[in-house]
């Protein structure tokens, strides 16, 4: 009697079962607040048939450490600001892009498809991100507390709204406004500066109500202390959430320029799918996709002009910085209350 055929047909059967109940394929995705809605992520996962875990950062120093985590082996794909793009692709940390992976690129406005013109997308002749999202970061003020909108960065240090400040959490910017607010380079701070500019953020300190980490933060802490004025770290994405909450605020970029940011979705060196990667960045590049970041987040996308002013604004684009270990040290005693030696050495 052969029994062969009926126990191929019982494993057959088996594995058949097995793949069936077999978890979905994951896509880690690591990005910041607003760029992955949940409904939009359902979608993708219905349409490729794939889970996505979505891990959110606040700050350019979480993304870091997130990225620190295993080299980036905990992560597919992310989302980060053109500075911190050309970091880690000289740590190593992000795999080139095949761009004919990624055919919603087409859509985009000439000045995002043109990536020699934008600094820090291509490091080493290799194209590691796509443009996806950008904004100035201006200032957020209330209209009932200022007879004419701010028209300085300097006002964040005027203490007659001493205690009415809010300012972000983060080294790299604030050195860099603290600054420009002294007339200097923002990402260029020569060594000799440094105890002058840690100074002016010492007199921030003692000016603002508090260091905030993410938008909602901020608006909860706008409306509950009565906040006269807001480094928009988030640029407008703040401002539509305060005008929503029924805010009487403005928006301003000061005379000095405004800090600008653009953000580009990046694969990790450590993704398990670089296509499935790709096709997030496509699906992210979408034009129903890309409307909902800027009708729900208040933030310009790459396939349509804003329908303010804004590009004309003086914009000052976040480059790398000087010494951002150096920066991130100093920080970390200023925001706690520590003075900084005089004189501090490069780490």
């Amino acid at each position: 009697m052969n029994y062969l055929g009926p126990l191929w047909l019982l494993l057959s059967l088996l594995l058949v079962s097995t793949q069936a109940g077999a978890d979905p394929q994951t896509l880690r995705v690591l990005a910041w607040p607003g760029y992955a809605d949940a409904d939009l992520v359902a979608r993708f996962e219905q349409r490729y048939k794939v889970k996505v875990e979505v891990t959110l950062v606040g700050s350019d120093e979480a993304l870091r450490n997130k990225m620190a985590e295993d080299r980036g082996g905990n992560f597919d794909v992310l989302a980060a600001n053109t500075a911190e793009v050309h970091r880690y692709a000289d740590q190593g940390l992000l795999q080139p892009l095949k761009p004919e992976q990624i055919p919603h690129t087409a859509n985009q406005l000439t000045r995002f498809r043109d990536y020699s013109r934008i600094p820090d997308l291509v490091v080493a002749q290799h194209l590691y991100a796509i443009p996806y999202a950008w904004s100035d970061m201006g200032l957020i003020y209330d209209r009932q507390q200022f007879k004419q909108p701010p028209d300085s960065i300097s006002s964040m240090w005027d203490p007659k709204y001493q205690g009415r400040v809010l300012a972000f959490n983060t080294s790299n910017h604030n050195f860099s406004l603290a600054s420009l607010s002294l007339g200097g380079d923002p990402f260029h701070i020569p060594s000799a500066e440094f105890a002058r500019v840690s100074d002016r953020l010492i007199e921030l300190r003692r000016n603002v109500l508090t260091f905030y980490s993410l938008p909602e933060e901020a608006a909860d802490l706008f409306r509950r202390h009565r906040v006269a004025l807001l480094f928009a770290n988030y640029g407008r994405q703040q401002l539509k959430q305060l005008r929503d909450a029924g805010a009487d605020v403005g928006y301003v970029i000061p005379r000095e320029g405004a800090l600008a940011w653009l953000d580009c979705w990046a694969i990790s060196r450590g993704a398990k799918d670089t296509r499935l990667a790709s096709e997030w960045i496509d699906y992210m590049l979408e034009p129903q996709v890309s409307e909902a970041l800027s009708t729900r987040q208040g933030l310009s996308n790459t396939l349509q002009e804003p329908d303010d002013a804004s590009s004309a604004s003086p914009l000052i684009w976040i480059r790398p910085v000087e010494d951002d270990r150096r920066r991130a040290a100093l920080w970390q005693l200023i925001v706690s209350g520590e003075r900084p030696p005089l004189v501090e050495t490069s780490p």
